[in-house]
């Protein structure tokens, strides 16, 4: 059996799917996901084994039209990402006409020479078969207006499992022939300090009002089993800060009397405990750093 590996890159406006589709393919989370459009914020490679080949799946940031640095510098990460690539995925949702974000990104990608370009219909659980197939004609005139043409179209639901096997499938299938990668069973090669803030992060996002997502940056400053447990009882204390750009942020993101802030403390320790497989304690604070989106210096400080 000819044994293939290699880079897939996700791409797509904001909410496409493709950190959900990502986790669907990995077979467990490796990327957090939000209703909240550019939840995505750094390049996530999740890993794909099988008998016949080996994908790694990058996840990347929605591109879209920047209003901060940091908007700025999410775009070059994508761009980047898609070059340096071996197969690139649109990703094209079904529940929506394609529009002219899509058609930007359709015309940035017909540059890459040489490099299979997959249309990928996502969410075609929430559209009946007659939407689906409008938005797969739109689809193939989107490729004829930008000139483009698709390795393969193929529609899948990430919620639902549907095609997601076949996708991953037809991936492989581009793929150079090649060794493994990375350690077969790993399913993400991202550091856990980094998995650990964006669980977080994940979780301050729930039913925030529509100002406040973007303004959102964890740190985690530590992950540290705690002395003096027994070996049948181990707990690992994490500690993290939750930067905010505005105090009347700080104020939400904390609630009345602290409510807010332990909500999101105890769906945030609950996935970390999954992620780190013991119990944990979860220390979250709560500072402002003044508008750190248009600041390089707290850009740089806060990991961009």
């Amino acid at each position: 059996m000819t044994f293939r590996s290699g880079f897939a890159c996700l791409v797509g406006r904001p909410n496409a799917g493709k950190s959900t589709l990502t986790n669907a393919m990995v077979g467990r989370k490796v990327a957090i996901t939000s209703d909240r459009p550019q939840t995505t914020r750094r390049v996530l490679r999740g890993i794909v084994n099988r008998p016949d080949g080996q994908l790694i799946m990058v996840d990347t940031p929605g591109l879209h039209r920047p209003r901060t640095l940091l908007g700025e510098r999410l775009n070059d990460q994508v761009r980047e990402t898609w070059s340096s690539v071996d197969v690139v995925g649109l990703c094209i949702p079904a529940n929506e006409t394609v529009g002219p974000g899509d058609r930007f990104i359709a015309t940035q990608l017909s540059f890459l020479r040489r490099k299979p370009i997959v249309a990928v219909v996502t969410k075609t659980d929430l559209v009946t078969n007659k939407v689906l197939a409008e938005r797969l004609a739109q689809v193939s005139e989107l490729a004829d207006a930008v000139g483009i043409i698709w390795a393969e179209v193929v529609p899948v639901s990430a919620r639902s499992g549907d095609h997601v096997a076949l996708l991953t499938e037809r991936l492989i299938a581009q793929m150079p022939e090649g060794p493994v990668l990375f350690p077969d069973g790993d399913a993400s090669d991202e550091p856990v300090d980094m998995a650990v803030s964006e669980l977080i992060r994940e979780a301050a996002l729930d039913g925030v009002q529509d100002e406040l997502p973007h303004s959102i940056a964890v740190v985690v400053e530590e992950i540290v089993p705690r002395e003096d447990r027994p070996v049948e009882r181990p707990l690992t204390d994490v500690r993290a800060t939750l930067y905010v750009e505005r105090d009347s942020q700080k104020a939400i993101v904390i609630g009345k009397a602290g409510s807010r802030l332990k909500q999101v403390g105890t769906r945030a320790r609950a996935e970390i405990e999954a992620l780190l497989g013991v119990p944990v304690y979860l220390d979250i604070r709560v500072k402002v750093a003044k508008d750190w989106q248009k600041d390089p210096k707290q850009l740089r400080r806060l990991g961009f």
